[in-house]
């Protein structure tokens, strides 16, 4: 009991941050009447992706693992782009470079623990791969936001990103709902509203350009 409790408190963590950085953005844009990128969106997410892996190692849910390492390296991109990498001390930064490799690293040369990623008994084969699915379209609005971005020289967050952002959120719920997980489907709660809102905001500004 005492261990799931610990684990569900560090997916619950995790998706503080990720609330948090929605909550913040979604506060920022409403107050420009625009969507915008705020830096503090991708500090937020930082955090929020380092305890995600770290859930998905201690549920030994290879679909979760995956998505985050997919888009760690996106959002230090962005971090980049608002300026704020160079204030980040060097030690932290080889840290913040580092974890992701190592950590997959670590699950590769440990074989049962990497064999239970893949071949976990409480997840059919299926739902792993309908699990994954949704973490790669999920993941792919960053990919598409860093190609969009690093096109114009700055971070912003575009009307594609939001739409990706809403068919990926309602898969993962439904991934949660079916794996019974509690951390997925609370985490993904707040982000369908400010995904949608967030598409609204765009339309509006879009129409009165």
């Amino acid at each position: 009991m005492r261990e799931y409790l610990l684990v569900t408190g560090v997916g619950l963590l995790a998706q503080g941050f990720f609330s948090l950085r929605m909550l913040h953005q979604w506060v920022k844009s409403e107050r420009a009447k625009k969507i915008v990128s705020p830096s503090l969106f991708w500090v937020f997410s930082i955090c929020g992706s380092l305890l995600l892996l770290l859930y998905g190692w201690l549920r030994n849910d290879f679909a979760i693992i995956l998505g985050q390492l997919l888009s760690y390296y996106i959002y230090l991109w962005n971090l980049k782009a608002n300026g704020l990498w160079r204030g980040i001390p060097l030690p932290c930064r080889i840290l913040l470079l580092i974890l992701p490799p190592a950590a997959a690293s670590a699950v590769a040369l440990a074989v049962p623990l990497a064999a239970t990623l893949f071949r976990n008994p409480d997840i059919p084969l299926p739902l792993l791969v309908f699990g994954c699915a949704s973490q790669a379209l999920f993941t792919l609005r960053f990919v598409y936001q860093w190609w969009y971005s690093a096109r114009r020289g700055i971070s912003v967050l575009p009307m594609g990103f939001w739409i990706i952002s809403l068919t990926g959120s309602l898969l993962i719920c439904l991934y949660g709902v079916l794996r019974l997980d509690i951390v997925l489907i609370l985490g993904q709660s707040l982000g369908l509203i400010a995904y949608s809102r967030n598409i609204l905001l765009g339309l509006r500004s879009s129409r009165q350009v």
